[in-house]
């Protein structure tokens, strides 16, 4: 069952995280990201084929998204611990090596469930990208097949037309003049 959650509440969170790699005492709250723009992304397992390729590119260009005034967080049903060790595999090994955002570790599910993108049948989750506002609401939703990578540069670009106010046309880009009425 598909589930719209745009223009809606995002769904509160509270789950443990790398935010502190040594201890990983440190859980990822939604109530963290308050006042700022936050891409909230999930994907299926740790140690896969495509989930480090999406993870490490928004790594990579982290500071474009912290220019914009926009936290990254990456959630799946792993554990945080899985999630450590991941991190600190090299990414030559197919890990994530050093990343600058945390991952949420979602091992009850429920956070994956209440966004609408667990795959109950399989306790893993599809790839699902919301982008939320600084008030908390949810203004990009996106839901992929799991074998499908997503784009740094639509996320972004996603992101800098939401945050113009306007009405931007199909194939929009920075820069350029949103649709007057």
């Amino acid at each position: 069952m598909a589930t719209r959650l745009v223009r809606l509440p995002a769904p509160d969170f509270d789950i443990p995280s790398t935010k502190n790699l040594s201890t990983l005492n440190d859980n990822v709250k939604l109530s963290d990201y308050q006042g700022k723009w936050l891409v909230l992304f999930f994907y299926p397992l740790d140690f896969t084929f495509v989930c480090p390729t999406e993870i490490t590119a928004l790594s990579d260009r982290y500071e474009e998204f912290e220019d914009l005034d926009c936290e990254i967080l990456g959630v799946s049903t792993d554990s945080q611990y899985s999630h450590r060790a991941w991190i600190k595999t090299p990414r030559d090994d197919n890990g994530l090596g050093n990343i600058k955002y945390p991952l949420g570790a979602d091992t009850t599910h429920k956070v994956a469930r209440d966004y609408g993108v667990l795959l109950e049948d399989e306790g893993v989750a599809q790839r699902g990208l919301f982008i939320i506002d600084p008030e908390g609401i949810i203004r990009y939703q996106v839901v992929t097949d799991n074998n499908i990578g997503r784009s740094v540069d639509e996320t972004l670009r996603a992101l800098q037309a939401l945050q113009t106010g306007g009405l931007c046309p199909s194939d929009w880009k920075p820069g350029q003049k949103t649709l007057s009425i």
